[in-house]
């Protein structure tokens, strides 16, 4: 048998990750319903009270609900069982839903400046008791989403950490609603309600541009943000009988899903399947990497690459 084309694979993907889908899709569900219920009670509100703070929080609802609604359909088209043509499945796709939630941030943010720019030069009436009920309604409403979808996994799952983060940038902004609303029927402030809106604008961007930026980084086949290359490199490299890994790769998926392929280069004495077991034993210990491809070669015989020495 010719060892220098043989390669390891190991999979992992348990019940604990369906269960944490399971948790993702109870938690976005229930969010989706309450944010995209109060959203048209908020617009509704905006227009008849004329306040761009309520308006700029019902269009951040609106990016809310869509977000939500994105996130829910990436799990379950993420559910859908890999085929020949997709060997991966539809895992992706939640990361292209977080792109895209990112960038409907940072398109709202824009447009809520240019609307407040022209409030600040000419600020309308607005009927801010009816705009008091409607935010403080609104900040309850986030309050509750927020608390539901802190019980899905948000810290290892980017697409439920955007809509977590689109959820926090709403309730930031029914907070601002409310203080504009109490500025204007205490000091008759009419520019605090363009101000509020701005305030929100600043606080949506930055998510967008960070959930933006970190599903770009995915996207792109980047290492993954808690991996680094050289530490991963170096403790195969501490394997008996190991004298070279190179042509490393690590990526992910999705989240929490890393991915690796390497060439583990060993020495006349090396045994390959046992080489073989001890890397994929450090990958999943030490890295958290289920899914890895191993290629081990001799060192005497060389790179099998085609195309001179690899990377």
């Amino acid at each position: 048998m010719d060892l220098s084309h043989h390669h390891g694979h190991s999979h992992g993907h348990g019940h604990s990750h369906s269960h944490g889908n399971s948790n993702n899709k109870k938690a976005l569900f229930l969010s989706f319903i309450l944010i995209a219920t109060f959203m048209i009670v908020e617009v509704i509100g905006g227009i008849l009270t004329n306040s761009l703070a309520l308006l700029s929080d019902a269009g951040h609802m609106l990016s809310d609900a869509a977000a939500l609604g994105l996130s829910l359909f990436a799990i379950k088209l993420g559910e859908r069982k890999a085929s020949a043509s997709k060997t991966f499945g539809y895992k992706r796709f939640e990361i292209i839903a977080a792109a895209l939630n990112g960038i409907t941030l940072i398109v709202i943010s824009l447009y809520i400046f240019y609307e407040a720019y022209h409030r600040f030069w000419n600020p309308p009436e607005v009927l801010s008791g009816g705009m008091l009920i409607i935010s403080t309604i609104g900040l309850l409403v986030n309050i509750l989403a927020a608390w539901i979808l802190m019980r899905g996994d948000k810290d290892d799952n980017l697409n439920v950490r955007s809509a977590f983060l689109h959820v926090i940038g709403d309730m930031l902004g029914s907070v601002g609603a409310i203080i504009a609303a109490l500025l204007m029927i205490f000091f008759g402030w009419g520019i605090a309600d363009p101000i509020a809106s701005v305030i929100v604008a600043v606080l949506i961007i930055i998510s967008g541009v960070r959930v933006t930026k970190e599903s770009f980084h995915i996207l792109m086949e980047g290492t993954p943000a808690h991996l680094e290359l050289e530490q991963v490199k170096s403790a195969l490299l501490n394997i008996p009988a190991v004298s070279d890994v190179h042509d490393m790769h690590i990526w992910s998926i999705t989240s929490g899903m890393p991915m690796l392929s390497c060439h583990i280069a060993m020495k006349e004495d090396g045994i390959h399947d046992t080489i073989l077991h001890q890397a994929q034993s450090i990958l999943h210990d030490d890295f958290g990497i289920d899914h890895s491809t191993i290629q081990v070669e001799k060192l005497e015989h060389g790179c099998p690459n085609h195309h001179g020495s690899c990377n």
